[in-house]
């Protein structure tokens, strides 16, 4: 753990880039201020508020607009590839389901004690996912997505890994991955465990290691204490955690495990948190932001890191106050609320707007 600890260096390169625009920036240091890291800048899913979710060009899109870290969500093929889509169910981001060659391959599943019905990517090698394309998952919401509909192949662990060396090299700046294991209990039921392939992808790669621009992170405290304890990666770890609701498999709620008491196990063997946004600032009755809780003071008195998400542009994943207009699809106030956050003394934010985040910090 202790090697673990010295790599939690928050501040990294980013770049200035214009908010709310899909131009690409030209790159410079993440300045510290007051003594303190910068609040670091993760394009979640890539920057798929510009490009659909995990895909390549989103990732790229991401690094070019400034974005410190890339976050890809694994899940794993039938022949044990680590690849990067948002669930194994991909009716929703891919193709699949105007495919008459996988028309059979639909299914109900129990997936964390959730019925859900479609594709998963256990049912595919990855030479037939290779075959599908990646669709916009919420084109009520972002039809200007729509336009890359059937352009974009579902990439590998590998190829994010290609990338991010690339473009590091290109843009003169060490971009990190922050990658999650989504599922893990669900895959290591079918056969499937997602923790070993991960790390052997990173020692292959030289990036389980001391000082590797990579952060590792779960929904699940069990996953993370095998990566530790079993696995003994020495990159930092991070939990995330939902508003409502445990850890699947887990008798302790999130809530539980963010009291003082839980926080100070969590440093036994995680470096940051990752919770849902309205953990550090909740909203009232009325849709608006209300006071911010003890959660970052308490976590940091814990020695962890607290990087929160989601933070997208769009109306109606604003609150009340910082929407423009009625529809919910438009752009409303997402720098302000981003700068509303980044003041609470977060360590970094997840967002699909990687413009607005750099922007954003430059503003506290």
């Amino acid at each position: 753990m202790a090697d673990r600890r010295q790599v939690l260096r928050i501040g990294a390169a980013a770049a200035a880039a214009p908010a709310l625009a899909g131009t690409v920036a030209a790159p410079a240091l993440a300045e510290a201020r007051h003594g303190k890291a910068a609040p670091l800048v993760v394009g979640h899913r890539g920057a798929s508020g510009y490009r659909p979710e995990h895909t390549l060009a989103s990732y790229e899109l991401a690094a070019r607009m400034g974005a410190d870290y890339m976050e890809p969500d694994l899940v794993i093929t039938k022949d044990g590839v680590l690849v990067c889509r948002h669930e194994p169910e991909i009716g929703g981001t891919t193709d699949v389901a105007s495919r008459p060659e996988f028309a059979s391959r639909k299914k109900t599943v129990l997936l964390d004690g959730v019925s859900v019905t479609g594709w998963f990517t256990e049912d595919f090698t990855l030479a037939e996912l290779k075959t599908l394309r990646a669709t916009e998952r919420i084109p009520a919401i972002r039809q200007r997505n729509t336009l890359y509909d059937g352009r974009f192949p579902v990439p590998t662990f590998q190829e994010v890994l290609d990338l991010r060396k690339r473009l590091s090299k290109e843009l003169d700046r060490d971009l990190g991955v922050f990658p999650e294991t989504k599922h893990p209990t669900y895959f290591q039921k079918l056969g499937l465990a997602l923790e070993g392939p991960l790390v052997r992808t990173l020692r292959r790669n030289g990036l389980d290691r001391r000082g590797a621009k990579v952060f590792v992170q779960s929904f699940e405290a069990a996953n993370l204490r095998e990566l530790a304890d079993r696995h003994r990666i020495q990159v930092p770890l991070v939990f995330l955690t939902g508003a409502s609701g445990g850890p699947f498999g887990d008798t302790r709620s999130y809530a539980d495990y963010l009291t003082p008491a839980g926080l100070k196990e969590l440093n036994d063997f995680v470096d940051g948190l990752g919770p849902e946004k309205s953990q550090i600032i909740p909203r009232k009755a009325d849709g608006t932001l209300g006071t911010p809780t003890s959660l970052v003071a308490n976590a940091h008195r814990a020695g962890l890191k607290v990087i929160p998400y989601t933070f997208r542009a769009e109306n109606s994943f604003l609150p009340a106050e910082l929407r423009v207009g009625t529809d919910p699809a438009a752009y409303g106030k997402a720098i302000d609320e981003q700068v509303t956050f980044l003041k609470t003394g977060i360590d970094g934010l997840f967002t699909d707007n990687p413009d607005v985040g750099v922007l954003a910090r430059t503003l506290i």
